[in-house]
């Protein structure tokens, strides 16, 4: 994401958006009463002099509109922002409703009349961060998932499967099939500009692969990790191996896995966390929330069944009371609660 534009006192921040993880991104940054404002297309009706079989047409405007509601789909690639419309060229009346349909190139100016220090902070990392150039493939002699570290996860961009059905087909099937993944890693490589692949497998499946591989490149850009399975549970039994906490931990999909790690690990003890709305509620409202866990589904979920006002006012408290709000990543385990960890242990 670009920032083209700030000015705070007047709660205005204008940006561009460049890729999918920008509209992540800006889906936990824009909520409902916020104001945006910028080019859009609509339907434009024929005005009453003008011929009645006119049918409306649509024309790009620029038009303000006072947000009610935010959708983001990483399967759609587009983000909503609708509202009712608060300023507009004259041939578009005031008071209707519009959405803006936000992708990639797009530039869009957002008004808040107070910006909360994780929002602040969330505009600050979408536009600093480079995209992810770490590719994760989990593999055994049949089977293979592909996945693409992203800002609000992972994408899974292939699942392959060979030939293989049986052991005693092993030694004839095994190699094709692993010069098919050999083929998919190189693909995605050159694709998305890769400079780490984490090759990960059940036993020595990955050590077999390794000998087939002939190109000296791709063997530098390979860290061999351990998982139980191939398939897309065992892409998040990858994340947490010590062998590859280096090479992940510039990503924020890592970032999020160890403090949802960490939250599990006081969970257990019954120590330093509470999860679930009411527990975390009462505990903003004294100032034991250090780090507020939230899920970016979970926003969506409070906004779709109208008890947004309940989550943001619990946002609000924490930034207040100088706790830490962390929007989490439904794509991976991570994404289940309402949660947060406390400065102290509840007595109640």
């Amino acid at each position: 994401m670009k920032l083209l534009y700030s000015n705070l006192k007047r709660g205005e921040v204008k940006v561009l958006t460049q890729n999918l993880d920008d509209l992540w991104y800006l889906s936990t940054i824009v909520e409902p009463k916020d104001t945006v404002k910028g080019k859009t297309l609509r339907k434009i009706k024929p005005q009453a002099s003008e011929e009645k079989s006119k049918e409306a047409v649509k024309k790009p405007v620029f038009i303000k509109l006072e947000v009610e509601r935010v959708e983001f789909s990483k399967y759609t690639n587009i983000l909503r922002m609708s509202g009712v419309i608060k300023e507009a060229p004259e041939e578009v009346p005031l008071g209707e409703y519009h959405t803006f349909n936000i992708d990639d190139n797009t530039a869009i100016t957002i008004i808040k009349e107070n910006w909360l220090k994780y929002q602040l902070d969330k505009l600050k990392e979408a536009c600093s961060e480079k995209k992810s150039s770490l590719l994760i493939c989990v593999h055994d002699r049949e089977e293979a998932y592909f996945a693409l570290f992203r800002k609000y996860g992972y994408e899974i961009l292939a699942h392959i499967q060979g030939e293989v059905q049986k052991k005693r087909e092993e030694n004839i099937k095994k190699e094709n099939f692993y010069l098919s993944v050999i083929k998919k890693l190189n693909e995605y490589i050159e694709r998305h500009k890769i400079k780490q692949v984490i090759l990960a497998s059940p036993a020595f499946w990955k050590e077999d692969l390794m000998k087939e591989i002939k190109d000296n490149e791709l063997k530098q850009k390979i860290i061999l990790a351990t998982c139980s399975s191939a398939t897309k549970n065992g892409i998040e039994e990858v994340i947490k191996r010590p062998e590859v906490r280096e090479a992940l931990k510039q990503e924020r999909t890592a970032k999020e896995i160890n403090k949802v790690e960490e939250l599990f690990k006081e969970i257990a003890k019954s120590n330093l966390a509470v999860y679930g709305m009411k527990e975390t509620e009462n505990a903003s409202l004294i100032g034991a929330v250090k780090e507020l866990l939230i899920t970016d589904s979970f926003i969506q979920k409070s906004r779709s069944e109208n008890f947004y006002n309940n989550v943001e006012n619990m946002m609000k408290i924490v930034d207040r009371t100088k706790g830490d709000v962390e929007i989490i990543s439904s794509e991976h385990e991570g994404g289940k609660r309402l949660a947060a960890i406390l400065r102290f242990k509840l007595n109640y």
